[in-house]
């Protein structure tokens, strides 16, 4: 079923037609334009087409938001009340009746009243992305966070989505590492000496210095690169090895975050180099510069004003990251025939970004009327002096000491609060609570921008936290445990009927789940969600405080408004990968 903004939107285009239709002759389209309103005061959604039609029209806003509210067809009865405020705003308040037939039906429809998307579309995310033979850092935790959400969220719409971890497991550095374990501990490729990440980065760092101070070695490394591109039984497995040991440290942390992602580096797009290469050159969009074939692209310049070069081979014949991600998006859009492709990682890369998709629209791969690429870029993670979040120590925080400390904090409070709570289930609530407050805190903060790491701060049980929201939902859950009734027990016999105000404004508050997914889908800003679903809790609050369910004549029916408020708050936290409890 539609939702209210899409139902408004098409009584509005119907009476601006009506009113006007000399305007759609002339124009070809109406302009309308209907939003949520942001004061209770000015009913529940706004229509401001008026000033828009303004100047094509030649009228006082007034004038034609008074012709535009007289054309409005309301024969479903689901408008109370129409007034021009301003200079032609047009407030919107809706029946009650209308808010409750919409409430219960969400209520009994499995997918909450939210249609999936029809013909189904395909979108590949791409996001978390780590480096082989390097720890997770708290720096791929936006990345991680945010690409899982849009996900879920896709998924949860009806979309086929990709989720591709396209981790850097190709190029220069492995050819140190490969050269390095050669010389140093050749026992790792006979499988007599085992190993694990931090071996592996300490060899990194060493094979570095010696890449950096010895010609000999550095020779040597470049020529195993070669090697491991040709598949030299050897280097591949050295290599396989080095990516074995990194996907275990990987998915150790993409188990805590219940995660699923689906490995495809930089190496499975080697084979496709040249080829992209010579297909680029054949459009005659390939110039050599400093023996290095670049594409040059206009409006990209750096601060000399001199035009910033796609660099797809350099001047040894090597391959970089431009052509590896040139590669990837020629392969989405023509193998996976995605409808629109998302890649997720930090602020610093989306100048690159934007001149890959420029480039793909210049080879006549990427068609954005039929594929929509967007680049979702991130800010940083502080620590509380404001900096780059670092431990004590000045080393970058790993993600997965992060972790285990947030789970470690919940343990503590939870501990705290009941002391005689079973250690079994205090151990489950501490790690939902933990990860939960990690995701949510870093989901709920506008992800253009940097925000401040505080476990203190982000386990709070007040304010726009996990915890809030997850004592929301728990409330409901002890509600349901007073009375001693299950919900769908009473279904067949009992609707939800608002009449409080406080019930009236938690409905409508409900009803706007899907428009609310609709803009995060649109926008790509998760904190939409978070935002959303902190109102819905305090709205939920506020009709607790006002409204009594146990032992009163309305207990069915509020017990039924409860537990859609239950599952619009479980399913919103799923979207954000936030766990759900019964009890805390």
């Amino acid at each position: 079923m539609k939702n209210i903004i899409q139902i408004l939107f098409d009584k509005f285009h119907q009476a601006i037609v009506k009113a006007f239709p000399e305007l759609e002759k002339a124009e070809g389209s109406v302009p309308v334009e209907v939003t949520v309103s942001t004061n209770d005061k000015f009913g529940h959604y706004q229509c401001n087409s008026a000033m828009k039609l303004t100047k094509p029209l030649k009228l006082n806003p007034r004038q034609i938001a008074e012709k535009i509210i007289a054309n409005v067809d309301n024969n479903d009865e689901m408008i109370e009340k129409l007034e021009i405020a301003g200079p032609g705003f047009i407030n919107v308040t809706l029946t009650p009746a209308y808010l409750s037939n919409r409430v219960d039906h969400l209520l009994r429809d499995p997918h909450l009243d939210i249609d999936r998307i029809a013909p189904q579309k395909k979108v590949v995310i791409d996001f978390s992305s780590p480096n082989v033979a390097k720890e997770m850092h708290v720096g791929h935790l936006r990345s991680t966070i945010i690409g899982d959400s849009l996900s879920r969220l896709f998924e949860f719409l009806g979309y086929d989505v990709l989720r591709l971890n396209h981790v850097g497991d190709w190029g220069t550095a492995f050819g140190m590492l490969i050269a390095y374990i050669k010389l140093e501990a050749p026992n790792v490729i006979s499988g007599q000496q085992q190993t694990d990440l931090p071996q592996l980065m300490s060899w990194y760092k060493a094979s570095k210095k010696r890449f950096d101070e010895d010609q000999n070695f550095k020779k040597v490394s470049q020529l195993e690169v070669v090697a491991l591109q040709k598949g030299d039984p050897e280097a591949r497995k050295i290599w396989e090895i080095i990516c074995d040991i990194s996907r275990k440290a990987y998915q150790e942390i993409y188990n805590l975050l219940d995660v699923k992602i689906t490995e495809r580096g930089e190496s499975f797009y080697n084979p496709m180099l040249s080829k992209i290469v010579s297909e680029l050159e054949s459009k005659g969009m390939v110039q050599i510069s400093d023996g290095a074939k670049c594409i040059f692209l206009d409006g990209f310049q750096n601060r000399e004003g001199e035009t910033l070069p796609l660099m797809i081979q350099k001047s040894d014949g090597g391959y970089n990251y431009d052509t590896t991600d040139m590669a990837a998006i020629h392969q989405r859009i023509f193998e996976e025939r995605a409808d629109r492709i998302i890649c997720v990682t930090d602020s610093g890369q989306s100048t690159h970004f934007q001149m890959i998709f420029k480039a793909a629209e210049k080879a006549g791969w990427l068609d954005p009327i039929k594929v929509r690429a967007d680049h979702v870029p991130f800010g940083l993670v502080l620590g509380p002096d404001g900096k780059k979040f670092k431990t004590r120590s000045g080393e970058t925080e790993k993600l997965i000491d992060l972790l285990l400390t947030a789970i470690d904090q919940a343990d503590k409070i939870l501990q705290e609060r009941d002391p005689e709570m079973d250690l079994k289930e205090r151990k489950h609530l501490a790690k939902a609570l933990g990860i939960g407050a990690v995701k949510y805190a870093d989901l709920s903060a506008h992800r253009i921008g940097d925000y401040v790491f505080s476990y203190d701060r982000m386990l709070r049980f007040e304010g726009n936290t996990a915890a809030f929201l997850m004592y929301a939902y728990v409330r409901v859950a002890g509600i349901k445990r007073k009375v001693k009734i299950d919900p769908k027990s009473i279904m067949d016999k009992t609707h939800i009927k608002l009449e409080h105000p406080s019930e009236v404004a938690l409905g409508l508050q409900i009803m706007q789940f899907s428009e609310t997914l609709n803009q995060v889908a649109e926008e790509l800003i998760p904190n939409r969600l978070t935002d959303y679903l902190f109102t819905l809790a305090e709205k939920f609050n506020a009709f607790f405080r006002d409204c009594r369910v146990e032992g009163v004549a309305e207990q069915d029916k509020r017990l039924l408004l409860c537990e859609a408020t239950a599952l619009v708050l479980k399913q919103g936290l799923e979207i954000l990968g936030v766990p759900v409890v019964d009890k805390m």
